[in-house]
């Protein structure tokens, strides 16, 4: 059985000019990943979700479900999806936390960078891009990708 990905990208604009705590400044849907056709690589999904993770990835953001302050447009997106009761590996992961993460690192048997299967050559790269745009924008950390996997 195949394991399909769905997920948004979400940014709180405003944060990085009145500050993250000013009572206007929420999270708001950006963008679906199905218009940046992702795929569903598995290693790409192993490494950075720890789905599917036959190839014993260390994951940069595994199992944390949705954000307790998640955009409405996202959480609307993943009720109508599936919802809780269907779905698994809902997680998230900010640009920062990408920023930081080492894309050299290798599964346990060191044949997979992450770079190498979910790097910017990879059909994750227009996530990136957009990420990295938004995070220019409003700040790394005031904008994030959520998922969740059916």
């Amino acid at each position: 059985m195949s394991t399909d990905l769905s997920g948004m990208i979400e940014c709180r604009p405003g944060a990085r000019i009145w500050g993250e705590d000013d009572e206007d400044v929420v999270w708001t849907a950006a963008i679906d990943l199905f218009l940046l056709n992702t795929g569903n690589a598995y290693d790409a999904l192993a490494c950075l979700f720890g789905v599917r993770n036959s190839f014993r990835f260390q994951p940069l953001a595994e199992d944390r479900g949705l954000p307790e302050d998640v955009s409405d447009g996202v959480r609307a997106a993943f009720i109508a999806y599936l919802g809780p009761e269907y779905s698994h590996g809902t997680t998230w992961i900010t640009g920062a936390e990408l920023a930081a993460a080492d894309w050299d690192e290798t599964d346990n048997s060191g044949a997979h960078s992450r770079r190498a299967v979910a790097g910017d050559a990879t059909q994750w790269g227009p996530v990136w891009e957009v990420m990295r745009t938004l995070g220019r924008l409003h700040g790394p950390e005031n904008v994030r990708l959520v998922v969740w996997f059916d």
